[in-house]
């Protein structure tokens, strides 16, 4: 019976670590580390993807991230370039893919709005406060 247990333990270990271990030792994307040879479609590509947040690493764009993901997002962007598609329409792409948070520049959109709309509306109620105060100290100023 424990004979039985630890095979099959071992044989779950197995069937875990395998899929896993096969990703860290899978070859990158041929446009991952690689730039394209056109100059002009390479300066398109890396403007772009220094737009773009690198989900693994959170604080590094995908041009600067050594991840894996971010390796495999460059490959996107460079194939999607080379095949002459738009960069606003390969950052839709990839919003639509993983979210507004993969992209450094949102957009304004029913999800975003308050990114937008909560730093302007502080800065009304800061001016208001202040505009309020120096109206007072006017007033008391007159007494």
């Amino acid at each position: 019976m424990m004979r039985a247990l630890l095979t099959f333990a071992a044989l779950i270990a197995i069937a875990v670590s395998g899929p896993v271990a096969a990703q860290d030792t899978m070859p990158p994307a041929p446009y991952a580390y690689t730039q394209l040879e056109d100059p002009a479609l390479e300066a398109k590509a890396s403007e772009l993807m220094n737009t773009l947040r690198c989900l693994k690493c959170q604080s590094q764009s995908i041009n600067d991230s050594d991840a894996p993901m971010a390796g495999d997002m460059r490959h996107q962007v460079r194939t999607k370039i080379l095949a002459g598609e738009d960069p606003d329409a390969i950052r839709s792409w990839l919003v639509e893919r993983y979210g507004d948070y993969v992209s450094y520049q949102p957009e304004v959109s029913s999800t975003t709005w308050p990114l937008f709309a909560i730093p302007a509306l502080l800065i009304l109620i800061a001016l208001l406060v202040l505009l309020r105060r120096l109206g007072r100290r006017r007033h008391e100023g007159d007494e």
